[in-house]
């Protein structure tokens, strides 16, 4: 007979007890709020009353009754598509710089990073200063070139650009997770390579890419979630530019100029928090989640078969 607490249901209970503090966490702010999420996506409920079934009516009105939804929607996908891209490539070019870099790699890689430590407000309330049309110092320099600026976060064409090139600023974090990458493939493969006559572009093309590709994976994944969830930047560039002195997240400075900094998840706040149609605002939800987990889903099977056809 096992002694107390050595059976294997004390062993059980020894790690239930071990995992509680996570199952508590999980249940309390990822299960239980999905789960209410969407009973609430089927109801109308404005955080007064009690919640009323309304069946599938929010997603009705959600695909065919709400045109701002896809204006929204049209620049979430936007911001998907090329923030992704041009985030992971910039990364990887400045990390492949910093890694052939044979004085002062640390200061570089400093320096580099220090815009990720930045609060996403502050980085957004400065990048509205340097890049205002009037009095703002980047066209101040273009037009000593000669070149007129564009109104960057004032113009509905350049509003997204401008916000692109803030994402670019603070992407330290994930320059950091490739320069680790990019310092662990072996030296002894180019080498190799060299002096079987391959040069840089087939080097990196055919030895470092395929080294990295896991890491490149979770990059792009990270890179397609973030852009989904864009919100705090797009929000506060739109009220700031506006020069309204309005709370931000107002109905009159939200996307601003010409909802072209309208996201989806700022018009799913906009409807829970300051129209206080929850119900709709848990269907938008509702569609975020099921549409980025999808995505995601998709985009590792195909860059998994990607790699192994490579390799």
């Amino acid at each position: 007979m096992a002694p107390p607490g050595r059976s294997p249901f004390g062993r059980r209970l020894r790690v239930l007890a071990f995992m509680a503090p996570w199952i508590v966490g999980f249940t309390a702010f990822f299960a239980y709020p999905l789960l209410a999420t969407g009973y609430f996506s089927f109801t109308s409920y404005d955080l007064l009353g009690e919640p009323a079934w309304v069946g599938l009516r929010n997603y009705a009105y959600l695909f065919a009754g709400d045109p701002v939804v896809r204006i929204a929607a049209a620049n979430t996908v936007w911001l998907v598509v090329v923030l992704t891209v041009l985030r992971v490539v910039f990364a990887l070019g400045v990390a492949s710089v910093i890694a052939r870099l044979r004085r002062g790699v640390g200061l570089v890689r400093t320096l580099c990073y220090l815009p990720a430590l930045a609060p996403p407000v502050a980085a957004t309330l400065a990048f509205v200063f340097l890049f205002n049309p009037g009095t703002g110092p980047v066209n101040g320099f273009l037009r000593v070139l000669g070149v007129d600026g564009p109104l960057w976060f004032n113009d509905p064409a350049w509003a997204k650009p401008a916000l692109t090139l803030l994402t670019l600023w603070g992407c330290g974090e994930l320059m950091i997770i490739l320069l680790a990458a990019l310092l662990d493939v072996p030296a002894e493969l180019h080498e190799a390579a060299a002096l079987d006559g391959a040069g840089a572009w087939r080097r990196f093309r055919h030895i470092t890419i395929p080294s990295i590709a896991p890491v490149l994976l979770f990059g792009v994944v990270n890179s397609v979630i973030f852009s989904l969830q864009y919100f705090t930047q797009a929000v506060v560039a739109g009220a700031v530019a506006s020069g309204q002195a309005e709370v931000v997240g107002s109905s009159k400075v939200l996307g601003f100029p010409d909802n072209s900094t309208l996201t989806f998840p700022a018009w799913l706040y906009q409807q829970g928090f300051h129209y206080y149609n929850m119900g709709y605002a848990s269907a938008m939800a509702v569609l975020l989640f099921a549409f980025s987990l999808g995505f995601t889903i998709w985009l590792i099977r195909r860059m998994r078969i990607g790699v192994e056809e490579a390799a």
